[in-house]
């Protein structure tokens, strides 16, 4: 069984020591195969922050990792920085690509850098981004499981987190759906939660799930969800090919905490004709 972790907008300055403790306990127990960092990995994109971020990925010990920035790590209070060199400190730490790619025997994973150092909190995907995801979504073989990782929602469930939703949303999603996205990955909002998108966008040519993490590490929580990560799974020699995806939770007791499994989605998959 293949394990991915997803680990979002842990926003290292505000990072709770006993949490991080717990999730590296999780991945002991867990294992996962590669490691996801979808964006916001910082709170003020210090350098102080991006090398606390980078030592504890590195003690992870996870084989491989794919990381992307989030509105977060572009600095906020230093304007020369943010126009002339907004992504410096990140790629000193997580570099050398703002959008790396990975591939494995049963993965393909595409990172799309959607914050912009003209916006302060909302992100875009550009048409030339979404051609250049949909271009690589056709390479992929039979086997893999693809999934293209984002920082902002494509698909929020309730109205007053609209105006977080990913700007450009609706063609990527048409465009990665038809080249063949299994998974469109995020963060964000600290809130996390999995939608099968053909049920709630009209035309869609087969299944896409959008899948949402919480706030892994962060202080920084919503008062209707703890501190979270998501854990994908897949056995290649499944038919058909579908995933498992599993929130943990991490949940305290007496001042000891850990992370437990809390909701778990079975990710059914299509492999109809691609366009």
């Amino acid at each position: 069984m293949n394990k991915l972790l997803q680990i979002s907008d842990p926003h290292f300055g505000t990072a709770q020591p006993p949490v991080m403790a717990a999730l590296v306990a999780l991945v002991r127990q867990q294992r996962p195969d590669v490691l996801v960092l979808s964006g916001d990995i910082t709170q003020r994109a210090t350098l102080a922050q991006f090398d606390a971020a980078r030592a504890f990925c590195e003690h992870l010990q996870i084989p491989q990792l794919l990381a992307l920035p989030g509105n977060h790590d572009i600095p906020l209070f230093n304007p020369w920085q943010r126009l002339v060199t907004p992504y410096a400190r990140y790629l000193q730490a997580f570099g050398p690509s703002l959008e790396p790619v990975l591939d494995t025997a049963w993965l393909q994973l595409t990172a799309v850098n959607t914050t912009r150092r003209w916006r302060h909190k909302n992100g875009e995907v550009s048409e030339r981004q979404i051609e250049r995801v949909a271009a690589r979504l056709r390479l992929a073989a039979s086997g893999q499981l693809r999934v293209v990782v984002v920082h902002q929602p494509v698909y929020v469930p309730r109205a007053e987190d609209e105006h977080d939703r990913l700007r450009g949303w609706e063609p990527a999603v048409r465009a990665w759906a038809a080249a063949g996205a299994d998974i469109v990955m995020g963060g964000h909002i600290h809130l996390p939660y999995v939608r099968e998108l053909s049920s709630c966008v009209d035309g869609l040519p087969r299944r896409l799930w959008c899948v949402q993490a919480g706030t892994a590490l962060s202080s920084r929580i919503r008062r209707e969800a703890p501190n979270s990560v998501n854990l994908l799974l897949c056995d290649p020699a499944d038919q058909p090919l579908r995933g498992r995806l599993e929130r943990w939770d991490y949940r305290s007791s007496g001042g000891a905490g850990r992370f437990e499994l809390a909701h778990a989605s079975e990710l059914v998959l299509d492999r109809a004709v691609l366009i």
